[in-house]
């Protein structure tokens, strides 16, 4: 079986630098890579990066992204490492809290993808809404999903 890879880049003065390398299947399987590419965000090591440019070349899949700053915590984060595959809905807003609307385990990365491809999701026992963004949080082993009105 060929090893794929999944390559973050950061762009720091016009230069690329390779930060985070991920092996397919060694270190995740496909769902996840293709997940993690459907993520406007990328949370890690408490630094927030935003995607830039989803690009491949040959077997490797590459994900520039821009550093933000430190990244933004907000109330009732949890850590869901080693539990299973989860997905935060939250409330989006530019400059305050952003509060938790539910929290769906998941029992794969193609569930998850389920979602992110979507403009509008039905929030479990909440209804529709119209969705803003999405993220990687690797701090807290959770893909967070941020929406907007309720439709």
């Amino acid at each position: 079986m060929k090893i794929m890879e999944l390559t973050y880049f950061i762009e720091r003065d016009n230069e690329y630098e390779a930060f985070l390398t991920y092996k397919i299947p060694k270190n995740m399987h496909n769902d996840e890579k293709y997940a993690r590419q459907l993520c406007e965000f990328f949370v890690t090591g408490g630094k927030e990066y935003e995607l830039q440019s989803n690009e491949m070349k040959g077997s490797e899949e590459i994900l520039i992204v821009k550093e933000i700053g430190e990244a933004r915590r907000f109330t009732e984060e949890t850590s869901y490492k080693g539990r299973g595959i989860f997905l935060e809905f939250r409330s989006y807003n530019a400059s305050g809290d952003m509060p938790v609307l539910h929290t769906q385990a998941l029992n794969s990365h193609w569930d998850v993808i389920r979602y992110l491809l979507k403009d509008v999701v039905d929030i479990p026992g909440k209804g529709q809404f119209l969705r803003d963004s999405a993220e990687i949080d690797e701090d807290r082993a959770v893909y967070v999903m941020y929406v907007g009105d309720k439709i």
